[in-house]
């Protein structure tokens, strides 16, 4: 079994150790590589614009983290074409479908950042230029791959002419259009080719050479040669909504079982099953189940005692029952009261988020949500939504309440800060406070919520605007409070603030703590959002174009809350997607289920 994910950077140990496995792959499947290309592919990672192209470095990895196999995709935006710098299986890696899937991975990546297609090089398939049967042999299994998904060589050129006359096994430069109609003019291809072999190979060949190479396009348009292998390689077909075009949605399983009956209590199931018949219609979604995750990884975010106490808690309390903190510590917090009921208060910021038999397992399974919702960030999804309850963002290191018990957003953000920088921007009506405490000290995890100001506004303590982190994080912590009458066009002008900040801190990650009780009518808010007010502030969330996770927070005015998410999510993927010219489908797209 493998996994495939994203490299972002060199910074994080987790990233040097698969690149410096990577560059072994290099040594071993390439020995004649020039040491100085397999050394710069960090370079390439952390200065796109040096380089004249952004790299996109894909690894499939086993369970203990051992590569099997990489592929680096370079994308051009000027041009909007991907060029193909390597795709390789580890030397004792053999089968089991790696090659496959992480090229299936790249034409996804090369369609959501909107390329033509994609470009590469490969070994010739003609006896007249490899003379060698064996490795001739090798290279049209190599093509006859490719052709499958309708990558084809280009014919009519120079551009498989030998730098050295009577050189052996010049390449082919080949074109896979993504499923596309395209068809490449002269004028573009030429273009393209330049850029090519100018950024790529510029050290190698001499400037008379491609310009030789250039002129040779001479066919409008440009020819490829007609299918050798497969009869029938895949046919052409417009951009879908394929993997890498879909919102993986996680969906709580287990939140049924936290069902608190006592009048006014709002966060209740039918917010769950309300939202999720208009994800359905949206055919925006493809479900994942939720995988479970240790315990253990709960105290990356959470203190000890809390989870010992919560668990224990929960545990002794009779079916049905809830408590709910009475007592606070203010006189001495050094000294938790023995009775675990009385306690509650020791760890609690309210009166009104209750302990009860299933609130450790239906919190705990909203973490396994949050975290399985970030792996598919690092597999390869663009978007993905943990649609949970109960909600995290007001629980702290070692506090609960809001009705949240555990930090989802604060624990899919420590998984993600191993592999790269995270912004977490909430935009629930209430303050984002846990993740606020949570990481006020650190830098590499920049925090930032718009919320109704704490003067009226739940949890009423913290998120004042000189709020802005301690230590190395000073500046790393963005409070917006806002009036307590506010419309759309407000908000979008305060979201703005936020969303600037974040391109100047260029996170590899966006987590979103999404609250829908901004939305008129929430029985917990003032404010006046409607529906497309909500699509809008998803299209301006989405056009930072970053790897986002959404977390389901707040949201109570269960007659629109569905509407209002299904707005928000299209939005979100037509601006994060460039899909805005695709019609979302109505009714060919997975079915999701409550």
């Amino acid at each position: 079994m493998f996994r495939i994910r994203r490299i972002y950077d060199d910074l994080r140990p987790i990233n040097r150790d698969a690149l410096n496995q990577v560059r072994q792959i290099l040594r071993d499947q390439f020995p004649a590589l020039n040491t100085a290309d397999i050394d710069k592919i960090p370079e390439l990672l952390r200065n796109p614009l040096k380089h004249g192209f952004r790299a996109i470095l894909y690894v499939a990895e086993n369970q203990r983290g051992q590569v099997r196999g990489f592929a680096l995709l370079s994308y051009e935006p000027g041009l909007r074409f991907a060029y193909l710098d390597y795709i390789s299986a580890a030397r004792a890696t053999t089968g089991g479908g790696i090659g496959g899937a992480l090229y299936e991975q790249v034409r996804e990546e090369a369609l959501a950042l909107g390329a033509e297609g994609i470009f590469f090089e490969c070994l010739p398939d003609d006896p007249a230029l490899c003379r060698d049967a064996t490795i001739l042999k090798q290279n049209q299994a190599r093509l006859k791959f490719y052709e499958k998904y309708g990558a084809l060589p280009l014919i009519g050129t120079a551009y498989e002419t030998p730098l050295k006359p009577g050189d052996d096994n010049p390449p082919y430069l080949v074109f896979d259009p993504l499923g596309q109609p395209v068809l490449l003019s002269r004028d573009r291809a030429r273009a393209i080719v330049r850029a090519i072999l100018e950024r790529r190979y510029g050290h190698l060949c001499p400037p008379g050479y491609i310009q030789m190479v250039v002129d040779s396009f001479g066919d409008d348009p440009v020819r490829l040669r007609p299918p050798r292998y497969v009869k029938r390689p895949l046919p052409p077909a417009p951009p879908r909504i394929g993997r890498g075009r879909k919102i993986a949605l996680v969906v709580n399983d287990q939140h049924a079982i936290h069902h608190v009956r006592e009048r006014g209590y709002v966060e209740s199931p039918v917010r769950i099953r309300t939202l999720l018949r208009e994800l359905e219609a949206s055919g925006l979604f493809e479900q994942v189940a939720p995988r479970d995750y240790p315990e253990r990884i709960l105290a990356g975010v959470h203190a000890r005692d809390y989870l010992d106490y919560f668990k224990r808690v929960c545990g002794n309390l009779p079916e049905g029952k809830s408590v709910y903190p009475y007592v606070f510590p203010i006189r001495n917090a050094a000294r938790p009261p023995v009775e675990l009921a009385v306690r509650a208060g020791y760890y609690c910021i309210d009166t009104f988020t209750p302990l009860n038999r299933n609130a450790w397992l239906a919190a705990k399974r909203s973490v396994d949500c949050a975290l399985t919702a970030a792996d598919l960030l690092l597999e390869g999804y663009r978007l993905a939504y943990a649609l949970v309850r109960p909600p995290g963002h007001h629980a702290e290191r070692r506090a609960f309440g809001g009705f949240c018990y555990f930090n989802n957003a604060a624990l899919a953000a420590q998984l993600l800060s191993a592999h790269g920088t995270v912004a977490i921007l909430d935009i629930d009506y209430h303050h984002g406070n846990g993740q606020q405490m949570i990481f006020y000290a650190r830098r590499d995890v920049l925090t930032l919520s718009l919320h109704g100001h704490p003067r009226f506004a739940y949890p009423y303590f913290s998120g004042f605007e000189d709020e802005t982190g301690e230590g190395e994080g000073k500046g790393f912590n963005l409070n917006l409070p806002l009036p307590e009458q506010l419309d759309g066009a407000q908000y979008l002008e305060a979201l703005d603030k936020a969303l600037k900040r974040i391109r100047r801190f260029g996170p590899a990650f966006l987590l979103v703590c999404l609250g829908l009780d901004t939305a008129k009518g929430d029985p917990t808010g003032t404010w006046n959002l409607a529906a497309r007010d909500f699509e809008r502030v998803g299209r301006a969330i989405g056009a930072l174009r970053l790897p986002t996770l959404v977390v389901q927070e707040g949201g109570y005015r269960n007659r629109v809350i569905g509407v209002n998410g299904r707005h928000f999510f299209l939005g979100l993927w037509q601006a994060a997607l460039g899909a805005a010219e695709v019609a979302p489908p109505t009714s060919q797209s997975r079915k999701v289920r409550p």
